[in-house]
């Protein structure tokens, strides 16, 4: 069993950056792959970026390409998502997943999800 809590999301302006943080706990985090998934209101969960379980690969929707950065630091157990050049576009609740899974860009690959954290961009 693995827990998932993000922090880090708030309200703010477009062009600002924000990082956000996804503490797990339980079993071996650096056994999972991680990912970052948002849903704005009304829209389904969609891919946004992901981290292989070395760290060494990582994956992102054509969206956030070049502005967004994943990262993880295994010996916290921690996963990152350092979001720069906001815009408004990016308002969503952002979530956090681990899987064992091959594939990486789907919500089916992920068993675990944390409870999200709000990101909210204004113009």
């Amino acid at each position: 069993q693995v827990q998932l809590v993000e922090s880090g999301g708030g309200l703010v302006r477009a062009g600002v950056s924000l990082r956000l943080s996804c503490a797990a706990s339980g079993r071996a985090f650096s056994g999972y792959a991680m990912g970052w998934f948002r849903q704005a209101p009304g829209k389904e969960r969609e891919f946004t970026a992901a981290i292989s379980r070395s760290g060494v690969m990582t994956y992102y929707a054509d969206s956030v390409k070049d502005r967004f950065t994943i990262s993880r630091e295994n010996a916290k157990n921690t996963v990152y998502l350092q979001m720069n050049s906001l815009k408004p576009e990016d308002t969503a609740v952002y979530y956090c997943a681990a899987g064992r899974g091959r594939s990486v860009t789907m919500t089916w690959d992920y068993d675990y999800w944390g409870q999200g954290t709000q990101v909210a961009v204004s113009s």
